[in-house]
C-alpha cells in the first residue's frame, strides 16, 4: 500500500523532452534565481537597506566566490553520486533564496547566504547539466540540450517579471525572494521523479572505493596531469580567455538595472524592462549560435560573439540614454550564454576522456573573472557611481580575450 502511494506521489518521468524541460526549470532556479535575481532586485535592495555601491559590489562578488567553490566541489563528485549531489545543492539553492525574507539581517549574514547561494548554483548548474545531458539519447542530445541551457535566459526573464510585478503591487525585495523560492519548490518533486534506478546508483559488483583525502588528491592530480598532457598551451590560452569573458560580461550582468535607474529617471521600472530584454535574448540565442557553430565551427562563432559583446559594452559609453542601455542589454543576452556554450564545447573536445574535469576547470576560470569584475567596477565607479570606466575596462578585457582566442585557434591548428 505504501509503495503504491509512493509511486503515485512520485511517478517516474522517462520522456526525454520532459527531462529536458525539467533541466530548463532547474537552470532557471539555480541560475536565474540563485544568481541573477540579485541583479533584478539590486536597485530596490540598495534603496531599502541604504547600501553603497561598494557593498553591493561585494555582495555580488561573494556570490561568485561561492560559484567558484561550487565548481570545485562539482569536480570531485563521483558519477554515481551526481543525482544525489544535484538534489542536495538544489535544495540549498531554494532555501537560500527564501532566507532573504528574514527581516533585519546583519550584513555578515547576507554575505553568508549569498556565498552559500553561489556554491549551490555552481554545483547544481554543473551537475544538472551533466545529469540531464547524459539522460538524453545521442540522436536528440544537441536539440534538447539547447532546451536545458535556455533555462538561464528563462530564469533571467522570470526574475525581471517577478520583480516588476511585485514592486508594482507595493512589495519589496524580501517578498520577491520569498515568492521566487516558493515557485521553485515544485522543481524538487520533478527532480525526484527523474531519479535514476537503484541499479544505476549502486552496483554490488563494482563498489565505490573509499579513498582517503590524500589518495583523492593524488588521483585528482594524476587526472589533471593526464587531461592537459600535450595540450598545455591550447588549454592555458582558452582558460585565460574565459577568465576575461567572465570579467567582461559581469559588469552589465550585475549593474545594468542600477545604471538604468541612474540614467532613465523618467521611465518607471526601466531597469527591470532592460533586464527582461537580457533574459529574452538569452533564451532565444542558444539555438541560434548552436546552428551557426554547426556551419562555421565553435571557435569562429566564439570569436564573433566576443567581438559583439565587446561592442555591446561600449554602447552605454557612446550613448548615455536608452539606446546605449537597451543595446547593451540585447547584446549581453545574445552573447553570454553562447560564449559559455562554445567555450565548454571547445575545451571538452580537446581531451574528451577528461571532459568533466576540463569543464570544471573552465567554470573555475569563468567564476574567477566574475569575482574580479564587480570589485574592479565599483572601485572605478567612485562615490558618484559612474559605471563607464568599468564598462570600458570590461570591453578592453574582452578584446584581450579575443587576442587569446586567435592564438588558441592558431595553436589548435598547429597541434592538429
Amino acid at each position: 500500500m505504501r509503495t503504491a502511494f509512493k509511486s503515485r506521489a512520485f511517478p517516474a518521468i522517462t520522456n526525454e523532452t520532459a527531462i529536458a524541460f525539467i533541466g530548463l526549470y532547474c537552470m532557471a532556479v539555480v541560475m536565474g534565481y540563485g544568481r541573477f535575481l540579485f541583479t533584478a532586485t539590486l536597485p530596490d535592495i540598495m534603496v531599502q537597506l541604504s547600501l553603497s555601491t561598494t557593498i553591493a559590489g561585494w555582495l555580488a562578488s561573494i556570490n561568485y566566490i561561492g560559484y567558484f567553490v561550487g565548481a570545485l566541489i562539482a569536480m570531485f563528485v563521483p558519477q554515481r553520486s551526481t543525482w544525489r549531489a544535484m538534489m542536495l545543492w538544489t535544495i540549498v539553492s531554494v532555501v537560500t533564496t527564501m532566507l532573504l525574507v528574514v527581516p533585519d539581517m546583519s550584513l555578515n549574514l547576507w554575505y553568508v547566504i549569498r556565498l552559500l547561494a553561489g556554491v549551490a548554483s555552481g554545483v547544481a548548474m554543473i551537475l544538472s547539466s551533466s545529469f540531464i545531458i547524459q539522460s538524453l539519447s545521442p540522436a536528440r542530445r544537441s536539440v534538447l540540450s539547447a532546451v536545458h541551457y535556455a533555462g538561464i535566459g528563462v530564469g533571467i526573464s522570470a526574475s525581471a517579471i517577478l520583480t516588476w510585478w511585485l514592486l508594482v503591487l507595493g512589495y519589496h525585495f524580501d517578498v520577491i525572494w520569498l515568492v521566487a523560492g516558493l515557485s521553485s519548490l515544485p522543481l524538487l518533486w520533478l527532480l525526484y521523479a527523474i531519479k535514476p534506478k537503484k541499479s544505476d546508483l549502486t552496483d554490488s559488483n563494482h563498489p565505490i572505493p573509499r579513498l582517503s583525502i590524500y589518495q583523492t588528491y593524488l588521483s585528482f592530480k594524476k587526472s589533471l596531469y593526464d587531461s592537459v598532457a600535450g595540450h598545455h598551451k591550447a588549454i592555458a590560452l582558452l582558460l585565460a580567455s574565459y577568465v576575461l569573458a567572465g570579467f567582461g560580461y559581469i559588469t552589465s550582468a550585475t549593474f545594468l538595472p542600477v545604471m538604468a535607474a541612474q540614467r532613465l529617471t523618467t521611465q518607471t521600472y526601466a531597469g527591470l524592462v532592460i533586464w527582461l530584454v537580457v533574459g529574452i535574448f538569452a533564451t532565444l540565442s542558444n539555438p541560434l549560435w548552436g546552428a551557426l557553430a554547426k556551419r562555421i565551427g565553435e571557435i569562429k562563432t566564439l570569436i564573433g560573439l566576443t567581438v559583439l559583446q565587446a561592442l555591446g559594452m561600449c554602447l552605454p559609453i557612446w550613448f548615455d540614454g536608452a539606446i546605449g542601455l537597451y543595446g547593451n542589454a540585447a547584446i549581453l543576452g545574445l552573447t553570454f550564454v553562447g560564449m559559455v556554450s562554445m567555450t565548454l564545447t571547445l575545451i571538452k573536445n580537446i581531451n574528451p576522456t577528461y571532459s568533466n574535469l576540463l569543464i570544471g576547470l573552465a567554470t573555475l576560470a569563468y567564476a574567477l573573472g566574475q569575482f574580479l569584475g564587480p570589485l574592479v567596477t565599483v572601485a572605478l565607479a567612485g562615490e558618484d557611481g559612474n559605471f563607464n570606466a568599468g564598462l570600458l575596462v570590461a570591453a578592453i578585457g574582452l578584446i584581450v580575450g579575443l587576442i587569446l582566442l586567435l592564438l588558441f585557434r592558431r595553436q589548435s591548428t598547429i597541434t592538429a
